[in-house]
């Protein structure tokens, strides 16, 4: 897989948050306090998505198609896949299954990728710390706006 396949890879997960966009629907929510400024989002997914790459890119180095790089891709597929259920669904129950289905395999990456790219590992733990924090707004905000 060449850095160009990764890229791609990684920006067609991107995309999901430009195609299923928050919208009138999230802004009518009730949202907690501590809620980051609109502005952050793409600021810091910008961010994480040039690490997530990077990492994949090291991972497919040092072992091409082995477990990690089967968890760096199931990851992209939730990670896609979080877009869809929160604001193109309207799902929030079902968005934060797949954000904890995320988050686990983040940590399952992280293991993996340790024992082949401790760089690649550890170019995950913002994102893995920012998944934390997306997991708990998506679980505050379904709670504070019951179906």
């Amino acid at each position: 897989m060449s850095a160009i396949v990764i890229a791609v890879l990684v920006l067609a997960t991107a995309s999901s948050g430009a195609f299923f966009k928050p919208g009138a629907w999230y802004q009518s929510l009730r949202r907690p306090s501590w809620t980051p400024p609109n502005w952050m989002f793409p600021v810091v997914w910008t961010i994480l998505y040039i690490a997530i790459g990077i990492s994949g890119w090291l991972v497919w180095q040092a072992e091409a198609m082995g477990l990690a790089m089967a968890l760096w891709l199931l990851q992209l597929v939730l990670n896609g896949a979080w877009s869809w259920l929160f604001f193109g669904r309207h799902r929030m129950d079902l968005a934060f299954i797949d954000i904890c289905l995320l988050l686990a395999a983040i940590g399952a990456y992280i293991a993996a990728a340790s024992m082949v790219s401790p760089l690649a590992a550890l170019l995950f733990l913002p994102y893995a710390a920012w998944v934390i924090t997306a997991a708990a707004l998506n679980r505050a905000v379904w709670r504070l706006n019951p179906v």
